[in-house]
């Protein structure tokens, strides 16, 4: 029975019919204003809901009533009828609406509320954060999106969340601040699927985790900063974690600024060779950029959640590929030992430098000394750190764009993981050199250079053969559409087949030849990435590669760049997109679509 909107006086209610007839029916459907409601007589009294399950849209009329606890009956998700609380904390609570009964007459508000008011949606964030409910998740952030929440508050409550309830930074923390930092670059409906995907991540990272155990900073009056630095090296050396943390915590009370922060975890951290597979600088680097996201009034709780894996990390000189049978440990400290004399030279030549293309071109080399000498030539001839982490960064993409697809599938993380490295070692040396650090510690800095090329060298058999990277002289690219929209969509279906690397690639040299917007395209690959139960790697991937790309701008590096992303996330497509779906049914739910009804007509 569709109802009557009553008069001026009350024309936030709606007629539902006499309370005879309820009685009789027992349950009974009107049209709200934005949703069905049901209506139900139960055990002498009135009660209205909305009408469609909160867990995935099925009409609660279609469902049974007893003890005051309405049933849905598709997959048996239970109300309490007076306050539409959920007994099964993945199903959401069912709003409710006010009764009023007038002479016989049964009326119902034409808005629904939820029992916890305003709080609702970010109560929901924080429940499908504690149970890892990815449904839960997403339908928060559109919740709180359509209340005009913003990204940056969401994010912060994840990573909050993350940093609280794992003792360690996760994967998920660096895939939440990867897509935090892609969010620009995205539309609408992908800063929701973005915003779902990384906190599901950080949920998924802290179930049945221990919480982390809070330390504090050291007591009375604080020590010099050179003496925390030199103690975050000692404590992180002899793995000693409460020691690192507290001294770490000490720094950040005596407001050291995060330049002074990021030069003393660098250089602690580049004590060891490329430690634990490049992953802990690109942590480090990641918590750097989530404090940049939700602010650094959280530094005391972010920064040390990756001590752990500072202090427990293996390098390189621990390993037998490093010193057999060339000793590359051996070649990096003769080389350090003669960078005083290098930066001496290259002090008055600062402003000069341009060669990162040609350093890029040598840091791909076969010969390990040879490499190390093209470093320090480029450091004495005016080179910056952050020009040489440039220019090893788009070396480190050119691995991945060569990337020959008869080497083992597993082959293709060797590539990335050194790009990922390469780029965080970027981003934390611009970060340092924003600054103005002290010159003397150059020096230092210039460790993880050295360490990324020699990490290079070792993954050179990745490019024999070497994959071609598509270009103007490429005569099939002329077969593929000219046209934007048309580049960007058979990229997209070329991702929904397995072995698309190749033609991946010539679709998007092709695009950018064209001199078609950056942007559309960098919207395309996030799309691709997003829509596939994508691991770690290939978040890290895409925002790595935008990054870069973003610094190096339209250009012939630039371009290739984005080919060795473009070459990435098609070796790893198509997955099965269960999440996807998830996302799929929270956007539909919120507009308020019938999920089931779609599922019916399907069948």
């Amino acid at each position: 029975m569709l109802g009557a909107v009553g008069n001026d006086t009350d024309r936030a209610f709606i007629l539902v019919g006499t309370l005879d007839e309820l009685k009789a029916k027992g349950m009974m459907v009107v049209a709200g204003e934005r949703c069905p409601l049901l209506v139900l007589y139960d055990e002498e009294r009135v009660f209205a809901l909305d009408n469609r399950c909160p867990h995935l849209g099925f009409p609660l009329h279609r469902g049974s009533v007893k003890d005051n606890v309405l049933t849905c009956h598709w997959h048996h998700a239970r109300f309490d009828l007076a306050s539409g609380c959920t007994f099964d904390l993945w199903a959401d609570d069912v709003p409710t609406a006010a009764v009023e009964l007038r002479d016989g007459e049964v009326w119902v508000a034409a808005r629904t509320r939820h029992a916890d008011g305003d709080a609702h949606w970010s109560n929901r964030l924080r429940a499908g954060l504690e149970q890892n409910i990815g449904l839960v998740i997403a339908k928060a952030v559109l919740g709180l999106a359509s209340e005009g929440i913003g990204p940056t508050a969401i994010v912060r409550e994840a990573a909050l969340f993350g940093t609280r309830n794992r003792d360690g930074w996760g994967s998920g923390l660096t895939i939440l601040t990867a897509l935090t930092n892609l969010l620009p670059a995205l539309t609408e409906e992908q800063i929701s699927l973005a915003l779902y995907k990384g906190i599901h991540r950080v949920a998924d990272d802290c179930e049945g985790q221990p919480p982390r155990r809070d330390r504090e900073p050291l007591l009375g009056a604080p020590q010099p900063l050179d003496r925390l630095a030199g103690w975050l090296r000692h404590w992180t050396a002899v793995r000693h974690r409460d020691g690192a943390e507290r001294t770490l915590l000490s720094a950040i009370a005596s407001e050291a600024s995060e330049a002074q922060l990021a030069e003393m975890m660098l250089v602690a951290v580049t004590d060891r060779f490329f430690a634990d597979g490049g992953h802990v600088l690109d942590f480090v680097n990641k918590a750097f950029e989530c404090l940049d996201a939700i602010g650094w009034e959280h530094a005391a709780q972010v920064l040390p959640s990756v001590v752990d894996q500072m202090t427990s990390a293996r390098g390189g000189e621990e390993s037998n590929a490093w010193r057999n049978p060339v000793d590359l440990v051996q070649l990096c400290e003769a080389a350090f030992a003669e960078l005083p004399d290098s930066l001496a030279r290259g002090a008055a030549m600062r402003n000069d430098w341009r060669s990162h293309t040609d350093v890029a071109q040598a840091l791909l080399g076969e010969n390990p000394s040879a490499i190390m000498v093209a470093l320090q030539a480029a450091i004495s001839e005016g080179a910056k750190p952050t020009d040489l982490s440039h220019a090893l960064a788009y070396a480190a993409a050119l691995r991945v764009a060569r990337f020959g697809t008869v080497n083992e599938f597993a082959d293709w993380d060797a590539a990335h993981h050194v790009f990922t490295y390469c780029n965080a070692l970027h981003q934390l040396l611009k970060r340092i050199a924003a600054g103005q650090p002290r010159a003397p510690t150059e020096l230092e800095l210039l460790r993880g250079v050295f360490h990324g090329a020699m990490r290079l060298y070792l993954i050179r058999f990745l490019n024999v053969p070497a994959a071609r990277i598509p270009d103007e002289r490429d005569d099939g690219l002329a077969a593929l559409p000219a046209d934007a929209d048309g580049l960007l969509s058979s990229f997209l279906s070329a991702l929904d087949r397995q072995g698309s690397v190749t033609t991946a690639a010539r679709l998007v040299a092709r695009y950018l030849l064209l001199g078609h917007p950056v942007d559309p395209l960098i919207a395309t690959l996030a799309d691709s990435v997003l829509r596939e139960d994508a691991g770690f790697h290939a978040y890290q991937m895409l925002e790595a590669g935008v990054r870069q790309y973003r610094d190096w701008g339209e250009s012939e590096p630039g371009r290739h760049i984005l080919i060795a992303v473009a070459r990435y996330v098609a070796a790893h497509s198509p997955s099965q997109r269960a999440e996807l779906q998830t996302a799929i049914v929270a956007r539909r739910l919120s507009r308020g679509e019938s999920v089931h009804a779609a599922d019916e007509q399907a069948g």
